[in-house]
């Protein structure tokens, strides 16, 4: 009986997919392999691709995603070096470490157990480091008081000291999610806080005033100076005029009439100052000095 050869190619074809479905395995680029020969540890893969193995129950292969993986620690109390309880959630993201073979050996691949093994782990390292810094290193108005940076990077280091070796991951970020208090003291830590606001307050307003009075002090001390400085040179400057004033009567003693003729001129001089109009006679003093040389003129009264 002669066979179709499209059914023989189908068959074949059929048989190589098969074939390959039981001797070959493919790791994808977001995972890695661990090849296990009758239930233990052959090897890893952690490059993407192909490759071989014996069928199932001699070799089995289990994949794992070695993308990084969330976890959020419960919301729970700890005690802070001044003695003070707060409640604070930690998360961490972490992935498989190495060729994964740990991480097989000790949670089967399942990420569930992970995070069950990773909670008291982590609960252990928060009351550990929080136990180390006071209240006012985690929630304060002074925000270069705050040490968020330096109280997660201690708890990264205590937990990747369990973590790589004794489960096979990699802790990649740890940090601070939530923070709060417990209702039983959150009112005795608000008195606190405004007690130290008010403290603060009432320092900077001494210091506000102290300094007032240091400025005060020396603008008084500077207006006097410049007061004694100022009467100093009216002074000088009145007897410079006295000085020049005795020099002119002086003068004017000896010749009244030139004393006379420079009054009247200087009277001249400020009535004519501005424009205007003026009728008056020639004799009247001291216009009289603008009458033409042989015209007569009023004597000056002694």
């Amino acid at each position: 009986m002669k066979r179709n050869p499209i059914t023989l190619i189908t068959a074949g074809i059929l048989l190589v997919i098969f074939a390959s479905m039981l001797f070959t395995f493919q790791v994808r680029q977001t995972e890695v392999a661990v090849l296990t020969t009758f239930g233990r540890y052959t090897r890893s893969v952690t490059e993407p691709g192909f490759g071989l193995r014996l069928p199932w129950p001699v070799q089995r292969v289990y994949k794992f995603d070695r993308r990084m993986q969330t976890f959020e620690s419960k919301f729970d109390e700890s005690i802070t070096a001044d003695s003070i309880n707060i409640l604070a959630a930690v998360f961490v993201g972490w992935t498989i470490a190495g060729d994964a073979r740990v991480f097989l050996e000790r949670f089967s691949g399942d990420s569930t157990a992970v995070e069950r093994t990773l909670e008291p782990v982590i609960r252990d390292a928060k009351s550990a480091v929080l136990g180390q810094h006071n209240f006012s290193d985690l929630i304060s108005t002074n925000v270069a008081a705050l040490k968020f940076d330096e109280i997660e990077a201690a708890m990264l280091a205590r937990v990747e000291a369990r973590t790589r070796d004794d489960y096979g991951i990699d802790i990649k970020q740890l940090g601070i999610k939530r923070i709060g208090l417990p209702e039983s003291i959150t009112s005795a830590v608000f008195e606190r806080m405004r007690a130290e606001r008010q403290t603060l307050s009432a320092r900077f307003q001494a210091e506000g005033d102290r300094e007032a009075k240091i400025i005060r002090a020396r603008a008084d001390g500077s207006a006097d100076e410049i007061l004694a400085e100022a009467r100093a040179k009216a002074t000088r400057i009145l007897g410079d005029a006295e000085v020049k004033a005795q020099e002119y009567y002086a003068v004017f003693e000896k010749d009244p009439e030139l004393a006379i003729f420079l009054f009247q001129l200087r009277a001249l001089e400020q009535s004519l100052k501005e424009k205007a109009h003026l009728i008056l006679d020639q004799q009247t003093t001291p216009f009289n000095l603008l009458a033409p040389a042989d015209s007569p003129r009023l004597q000056p009264t002694r």
